[in-house]
């Protein structure tokens, strides 16, 4: 009998090095949500409480995305993608600037922001925010399967979860956008894992790293509920108590 690909397989690498190790070409959609770098200067002001475990640049669930690699990041990611795909990177108001250029010099072509409207405000000391940003770049030239949808996504932010969560249903509109059920997506900061989450719930296949092994086996359970797949040796078989403790008990 023919072997069955594993709907997702997951690492526990830098971002770029896991991308270097893909093959050229062999990847249908990449949506990811890095660690930026003005995480750290909202932090040290206290606007951003959900990383009040942080010690000097480095947090205890993830590790900042210095601006420096973003060169390096959007190259390997260009190179991995398929001919005529879409890249989406969720972002700030400040990264934005940062980041659209460096994807320009990569090759790809941006085509606008949109805005994941979370309903409710956040922290902060003054306009306090209730948006972020999701850039979206195209490498060759691709139509989105429905020209109809508007570029302001509404759904609300997820509480007591994983440090900077994003609902699933956001990932599920750039995934169902932008890609076939069959489909390879590609999460090189894939967290607590909702961007394959939304990729398996849409048929599509999963690939996803991330530098802390809390958050691979976290990912991996979730993902497991819904398909068969591959994570690391030496990472969890489960979630600890806890971790879900820690992360507000989202079983």
């Amino acid at each position: 009998m023919p072997s069955v690909k594993p709907q997702f397989e997951l690492s526990a690498l830098d971002a770029v090095q896991w991308l270097r190790d893909l093959p050229t070409e062999s990847v249908d959609l990449v949506v990811t949500d890095p660690a930026y770098e003005s995480l750290e200067k909202h932090r040290a002001v206290g606007t951003t409480t959900r990383l009040k475990h942080s010690k000097s640049s480095s947090n205890d669930w993830f590790r900042v995305f210095p601006n420096s690699r973003f060169g390096e990041l959007f190259a390997e990611t260009f190179r991995v993608l398929k001919p005529d795909t879409h890249f989406y990177l969720f972002c700030d108001a400040e990264t934005m600037f940062v980041a659209k250029p460096e994807a320009e010099k990569a090759g790809f072509k941006f085509w606008k922001p949109l805005v994941w409207d979370k309903q409710t405000i956040g922290m902060g000391y003054h306009y306090r925010a209730r948006y972020e940003f999701i850039l979206f770049f195209e490498k060759g030239k691709r139509r989105l399967n429905d020209l109809g949808v508007a570029d302001i996504i509404k759904e609300p932010r997820i509480h007591r979860g994983y440090p900077a969560e994003k609902p699933v249903k956001v990932s599920e509109v750039v995934i169902g956008q932008s890609s076939q059920p069959g489909d390879v997506v590609a999460d090189p900061f894939m967290g607590s894992g909702s961007v394959g989450v939304a990729a398996l719930n849409l048929g599509r296949r999963f690939l996803g790293t991330d530098l802390n092994p809390d958050a691979v086996a976290y990912s991996a359970q979730r993902l497991g509920r819904l398909g068969e797949g591959r994570k690391p040796d030496g990472v969890a078989a489960a979630v600890t108590p806890d971790l879900f403790a820690m992360m507000g008990s989202r079983r």
